[in-house]
């Protein structure tokens, strides 16, 4: 059945829009599919945005600029507070709500509701986050001061691997900074964001102020072209990145895009074989590796490959893999049947390369007979012009490879093209302070996996990995969705007769 043509069935979800207030009606005739990844049904249909509907939020979005980023940073953090204690309250709710549509498991999506209400919480911070500097008599009778102002209406486009996290990265540092907020989020897994929107309206943001359009590229390219939007963030794939910075970018738009990643984990001779296996099994595994700081190259150096390979197998092949909703599960599936189809060709392009395919996640037998599932896999003797080495799999493949040396390893990871995420594992200070000063990569992690930033610092890559000269949220987030404005004051009582024709310098 496809819902798609058939969005009268009583019995399926309808997720459409969230503008002004409240959920609309979709006007027009596209929809698409939602699934349950754990059992491949079909359990909603999302309405796919027109650009008449994108300008819709668009014009709410605008008529509530004016009130909201006049209104005092305290009380706009007064309601991101209220929100916050909403989101502990229904913390299972969207959990669940991840787990159905997006497929990995409740635990995992209980954390990503966690991390996002971390940025909430350093969002509250607000008033003290938009304090500036104030300089009394730099000459002459003059004060001068800065001020951080919003930029008006922003918009997010965000990916599916996470419909909870990632919005939040972005919509609660730039609302407590005083702007509106349009969510584009990915119709894969649409109804998170909904109930965020909903969520928003208890805790008393005023209608206008946050508004979610699902769609395609149709809503996104409608979002870069509209002259009210001042801002677009976007997190996903590299292609994608680099087009929205570019288009949105030649319109005049602040633009923050994060891309793609290839991250690599180190493990030195000296490291503790035992704890890097435990760091891959959970990098490279942990979301079925739909993650863009998951680890999908551990770089044996010296002779750790025989030993490191030989520990992973089993840990590999006995991955508790099913439904996510069962509590005891380690992995679930992947988000969609055409993804799944995309990593067993990577699997397969791996193979035809020459890799060694030592644990193949394409015999994995399936929890469900529809599900989108795919099992652990492992490759060894992995070259660096392979395209499963190149190439972002998005899927729980770990790909092995062996270099002789500490500099060899940091060459290696220098030269790709991705620079998102990095790690090392180590017991050695000085190997460990060289590496974080040597690799080029955006975030670094020392004895720590995934080295994803605290809401308080800020998150994203070098080079391909990110397009724009902001990191997400933490202060460079405020600095994103700010203007700085630098003001200059004096009175009339000091100052002197007659007109000044030099350049003005302090007294």
């Amino acid at each position: 059945m496809n819902v798609a043509n058939e969005k009268a069935n009583l019995f399926i979800k309808q997720v459409s829009h969230f503008i002004n207030g409240q959920v609309v009606a979709p006007s027009g005739e596209r929809f698409k599919d939602v699934f349950n990844p754990a059992t491949g049904e079909v359990t909603g249909a999302v309405a796919l945005a027109s650009a008449e509907e994108v300008d819709h939020a668009v014009q709410a979005a605008a008529a509530a600029f004016p009130s909201w980023s006049e209104m005092a940073p305290l009380k706009r953090a007064r309601i991101l507070f209220k929100f916050k204690e909403l989101l502990n309250q229904h913390h299972d709710e969207l959990a669940m709500l991840i787990t159905r549509e997006h497929g990995k498991v409740f635990t995992d999506a209980q954390g990503e509701v966690v991390r996002g209400i971390e940025v909430v919480e350093f969002a509250c911070g607000i008033p003290n986050l938009l304090k500036t500097d104030f300089t009394d008599q730099i000459g002459g009778g003059i004060d001068n001061w800065n001020l951080r102002q919003p930029l008006g209406v922003v918009a997010g486009i965000t990916p599916f691997n996470f419909p909870v996290m990632v919005p939040m990265w972005m919509f609660p540092v730039a609302l407590a900074c005083g702007n509106t907020f349009i969510l584009k989020p990915s119709e894969r897994d649409p109804s998170a964001s909904l109930r965020l929107a909903e969520l928003l309206k208890e805790a008393g943001l005023p209608d206008g102020v946050f508004n979610v359009v699902n769609g395609d590229k149709v809503a996104v390219d409608a979002l870069i072209e509209h002259p009210d939007v001042a801002a677009i963030s976007f997190v996903g794939s590299t292609p994608i990145a680099e087009y929205i910075h570019t288009e949105a970018s030649r319109r005049g738009k602040r633009v923050q895009a994060l891309g793609g990643a290839k991250n690599h984990l180190v493990v030195m001779p000296d490291a503790d074989l035992d704890q890097a296996v435990d760091a891959l099994i959970g990098a490279a595994y942990g979301s079925a590796g739909e993650r863009c700081m998951a680890i999908s190259v551990a770089v044996a150096v010296g002779n750790t490959g025989d030993q490191l390979i030989e520990k992973l197998i089993p840990r590999v092949k006995s991955l508790v893999i099913k439904n996510g909703e069962n509590l005891d599960a380690e992995m679930g599936p992947l988000v969609t049947a055409e993804h799944k189809a995309k990593v067993s060709g990577y699997i397969a392009s791996g193979e035809a390369e020459g890799a060694k395919l030592i644990v193949d996640g394409r015999d994995h037998a399936v929890y469900a007979e529809n599900g989108f599932f795919i099992g652990g896999t492992l490759f060894d003797d992995v070259k660096t012009d392979m395209k499963i080495y190149k190439e972002e799999i998005f899927g729980p493949v770990l790909a092995v490879i062996r270099v002789p040396d500490f500099a060899s390893a940091v060459k290696l990871i220098n030269a790709h093209e991705f620079a998102n995420g990095v790690s090392l594992y180590t017991s050695d200070g000085g190997v460990a302070r060289a590496f974080a000063r040597q690799i080029q990569v955006g975030m670094v992690g020392v004895n720590v996996p995934i080295p994803v930033p605290m809401a308080w610092h800020s998150f994203g890559g070098w080079k391909r990995s990110l397009f724009g000269d902001h990191h997400a949220y933490g202060e460079e987030g405020v600095r994103f969705y700010t203007r700085y404005k630098s003001v200059m004051q004096r009175w009339p009582d000091s100052i002197g007769k007659g007109a000044e024709f030099t350049m003005p310098v302090a007294k």
